[in-house]
């Protein structure tokens, strides 16, 4: 893993406090790489956590390999892809990404496995039914169920961006808790009244 850096947010230049963006292994992955870009454009820093299953996705889904050693330039090559799978369609400078810091779902020493490890919240897009019982169970089995429960019990923002269908009982019980704990339960739910033209218009929102 590279070194994290000391940059700083450009919303709080005094302590860096970042989102933590969480991606389960959930379909879903253009819906990670616009929050992560709309994040980015907005001058955020983001701690990123991408878990193993999902990393089989994001190879399903974009045919990209998201690998420990070389995180930058695969993550920048998924920012730059557009929702219909067209590479280069948006415009990725290495600068925007000066920001970003990158963790291995298996290290549960990192940082933001701590409380005292100063964040703004967490997003789980897109959240897997096997991630939301993990975090609703309080299981921390990887990073990212870890770093959730911090975020819940420290009474942190928490989005759960869930992306399954059909829901099951169990699943919708463990929708419940985590709404009762405090979290943002918010489905993967395109809407069409907004005047979508393409794809992408209906992942963005």
């Amino acid at each position: 893993m590279e070194s994290p850096h000391n940059n700083t947010s450009q919303q709080d230049p005094g302590r860096r406090r970042p989102w933590v963006v969480g991606i389960s292994g959930a379909s879903g992955t253009p819906y990670a790489a616009s929050v992560l870009r709309g994040l980015l454009a907005a001058g955020e820093a983001v701690d990123l956590i991408v878990s193993r299953a999902s990393r089989l996705t994001l190879l399903d889904e974009t045919g990209i390999a998201f690998r420990d050693a070389h995180w930058r330039a695969d993550l920048r090559e998924w920012l730059a892809r557009g929702a219909d799978g067209k590479p280069e369609t948006f415009e990725v400078p290495e600068a925007a990404l000066a920001d970003v810091r990158y963790w291995p779902a298996g290290d549960l020493a990192a940082g933001p496995s701590s409380g005292s490890y100063p964040v703004k919240g967490m997003l789980i897009v897109p959240a897997s039914t096997a991630c939301v019982a993990g975090v609703a169970l309080g299981l921390s089995k990887d990073l990212l169920q870890r770093v959730a429960s911090v975020t819940l019990k420290e009474r942190r923002r928490l989005v759960v961006t869930v992306r399954e269908t059909p829901l099951n009982g169990p699943t919708l019980k463990h929708l419940v808790a985590l709404d009762e704990a405090g979290a943002v339960v918010l489905p993967a739910s395109p809407a069409f009244y907004a005047g979508a033209t393409h794809i992408q218009d209906l992942v963005d929102f």
